[in-house]
C-alpha cells in the first residue's frame, strides 16, 4: 500500500477525527478510504447514467412489459425448483 500526506486546516483535521470515531472507523486513514470508494462508485454511476442517456430507445415498459418480465421469473423459479428437487 501506499502512503499519501494530506494536509489539512486544523477545522478539517477535527471534522474527520470525529467522523473517525462516531462512524467505528479505525483510523483516519480508513475513513478516507471509504470516502474516495464512494466518490469512484459515484463517477462509474454518473458514467453509466451518460451512457444510458445516449443510447438508443428501448421498447416501451406498458403492462405487455411487466406481464412478460413476471412470467419470466415465475418460470425460473418452477425450473429451479424442479432442479433443486432432483438432489
Amino acid at each position: 500500500m501506499s502512503t499519501m500526506n494530506v494536509s489539512l486546516p486544523e477545522a478539517m483535521k477535527s471534522f474527520v477525527d470525529e467522523q473517525v470515531v462516531e462512524r467505528g472507523y479505525g483510523t483516519s486513514s480508513e475513513y478516507v478510504r471509504e470516502l474516495i470508494r464512494k466518490d469512484q462508485q459515484r463517477l462509474q454511476l454518473r458514467s453509466l447514467l451518460l451512457q444510458g442517456g445516449l443510447s438508443a430507445p428501448a421498447a416501451a415498459a406498458d403492462d405487455a412489459y411487466f406481464d412478460g418480465l413476471r412470467k419470466r421469473v415465475r418460470d425460473a423459479g418452477k425450473k429451479a425448483a424442479r432442479a433443486g428437487g432432483k438432489r
